[in-house]
């Protein structure tokens, strides 16, 4: 269900584009739009691993220094049958992780201090089963094609609000008008949450992916609760633009806060895992 919600949405995302550069700027604006988004969104899909990494000052790790981790991961990355990533570890006592990599033969997963010393070995094999499922599921990918549509809708409403869009004439006056401001300003925040719905249903996918994983979806479930409380008392001095990366948010919110989170609620999460395990 998570995966055709996904194609709906990013779907939608499309649809999206087209309206308001057919309304605003016409085809030619929403054609430009779109190669200006791939254009920018290019880089960050090549270069995004090597940039995240840098700004959580994540120190890559050999099985000499880090055997246990290493180990574990090498273990669980033979489960997923994918290629071994690069292992990585953040000097954050915050506990979280995150994978990154433009797909599984140049993926990372990148852990930090804080979380090693927070979970026990089967709980951390869950949280490393969910990153392996991000990687496996081509989640970066995804999440690019996302950003660049709604780049792409922010220009081409950038553009109207700059340019205008059609003329009055040609739409009935004022209230063409008013239509095309309201338009400049909804389309973006509609395609933020549209954006945020798509990070959530990748969430619970890797969640269902890293139980298969580890073989034991409560070592997940476990963990997660563990995070979300140790997260809420140590944050993390995370940015807005890297959030959805991590296993649990760096920031809270609940009620219509939700619609702009990256990940769906902990106890969400916690229920369809325990569902996963028969309870």
């Amino acid at each position: 269900m998570n995966r055709i919600k996904t194609v709906i949405l990013l779907a939608t995302l499309g649809g999206l584009l087209v309206i308001l550069g057919g309304y605003l700027g016409g085809k030619n604006g929403a054609t430009l739009a779109l190669i200006i988004a791939l254009v920018m969104n290019f880089g960050s899909y090549w270069f995004s691993d090597r940039i995240v990494l840098a700004m959580y000052h994540a120190q890559e790790v050999t099985e000499s220094e880090a055997p246990d981790l290493y180990r574990l991961i090498r273990d669980l990355t033979r489960n997923a049958e994918i290629p071994m990533p690069k292992v990585y570890i953040i000097p954050d006592d915050s506990p979280n992780a995150f994978a990154t990599g433009r797909n599984p033969e140049h993926a990372a997963v990148a852990v930090t201090e804080g979380i090693l010393r927070l979970l026990n070995r089967d709980e951390l094999a869950g949280v490393i089963g969910h990153e392996l499922g991000h990687v496996k599921n081509r989640d970066i990918l995804i999440q690019t094609v996302a950003a660049t549509i709604g780049t792409a809708i922010t220009y081409v409403a950038q553009f109207g609000f700059f340019f205008g869009g059609r003329s009055d004439d040609e739409e009935g006056g004022s209230g063409s008008l008013v239509s095309s401001i309201l338009m400049m300003i909804l389309a973006p925040l509609a395609a933020m949450i549209i954006q945020m719905a798509i990070s959530r249903s990748r969430e619970y996918i890797a969640d269902e992916t890293g139980a298969k994983i580890c073989g034991h979806p409560l070592w997940l479930a476990s963990a997660l609760a563990k995070l979300q409380r140790g997260a809420e008392t140590i944050p993390m001095h995370a940015d807005q633009a890297t959030a959805h990366m991590f296993i649990v948010s760096p920031f809270f919110g609940s009620g219509f806060s939700s619609l702009f989170s990256t990940h769906p609620p902990i106890e969400n999460r916690i229920e369809k895992l325990e569902k996963m395990a028969g309870y």
